[in-house]
């Protein structure tokens, strides 16, 4: 069974960017809303529950759900965010394990925005990997790369561990408030350690 690396950071800390750095070095990673929006798609198993408990303001003239929409719904209202919760959960799981199954390398990546806050999630990691910049750095990121209002950001972000919980929990840290090209050395200094843990470990 390969070394499990729990992956998560507060939303514009750049998952997706350091995932993408450990799979141009031949990791395999698997990211939690990856597999929300396939089961959300509509062709996915958890569509039909989704808009029968959100209606067809949920849903777009293209047939996809109106996620802007969906996440107004929840945020304010946690009822709406339990239940939709009950509905895109077990299935996620089911996919996660299956899919970690397969895995044939040393180590893999998964990537999990809320690893820390969703009880009996870290139990399934080997290891924690917390990616981390600074809270201004977080809002200007999603800013520029989706569009969302601050007020939306923090919104988000409260749903979240703070930072200081984040760093305290993680077994290691990815400092990624550099400039993209400080990435490489950083992940490739975090791969090398995780295949010496992986090697120990079945050595």
């Amino acid at each position: 069974m390969p070394l499990i690396i729990g992956v998560t950071g507060g939303i514009g800390c750049g998952k997706s960017t350091v995932a993408q750095a450990f799979s141009a070095l031949g990791i395999e990673t698997l990211d939690a809303d990856d597999l929300v929006h396939t089961i959300s798609a509509p062709d996915g198993s958890a569509y039909p529950e989704i808009v029968a408990l959100f209606g067809d303001a949920a849903v777009q003239p293209d047939g996809t759900l109106d996620r802007a929409f969906i996440r107004q719904q929840i945020f304010a209202d946690p009822e709406m965010r339990s239940r939709l919760e009950a509905i895109v959960h077990p299935r996620v799981g089911e996919e996660t394990a299956l899919r970690i199954a397969q895995w044939r390398g040393p180590y893999g990546l998964w990537i999990v925005p809320l690893l820390l806050e969703k009880p009996g999630l870290r139990e399934h990691a080997d290891r924690i990997l917390v990616v981390d910049c600074q809270e201004a750095q977080q809002i200007a990121r999603v800013i520029a790369s989706r569009g969302l209002h601050e007020d939306e950001i923090r919104a988000i972000m409260a749903t979240q561990c703070s930072r200081d919980q984040r760093l305290s929990s993680a077994d290691d840290i990815l400092d990624n408030s550099g400039p993209p090209e400080n990435l490489a050395a950083h992940v490739a200094r975090l791969d090398r350690f995780y295949r010496t843990l992986a090697n120990t470990r079945t050595g």
